[in-house]
């Protein structure tokens, strides 16, 4: 499908799921591996890794599949308050 998104549920770990999100930030593989305490290495086979399992070719497309599937959340696009969350 156009876009990046794929037509299965794809099982990603938290790991990869906070990978996902710190690149959706903007930060470079560089900044990830700082603020996660992990070698650049580890975080280029994670991302490596992500982007087989989501079908998506680059950067971009992991973030557009990111904001589809509802796995990250940028600048209140995408977000929605749990019920916790409700004042």
């Amino acid at each position: 499908m156009a876009g990046g998104k794929s037509e299965t549920p794809v099982s990603l770990s938290d790991r990869e799921l906070q990978i996902i999100d710190l690149v959706s930030a903007g930060l470079t593989n560089q900044e990830i591996a700082g603020k996660l305490e992990i070698s650049k290495r580890t975080v280029d086979n994670h991302i490596s890794n992500i982007l087989t399992k989501t079908q998506t070719e680059n950067r971009v497309a992991l973030v557009r599949w990111a904001l589809q599937w509802g796995k990250v959340c940028l600048n209140d696009v995408n977000c929605c308050l749990l019920p916790n969350q409700i004042e």
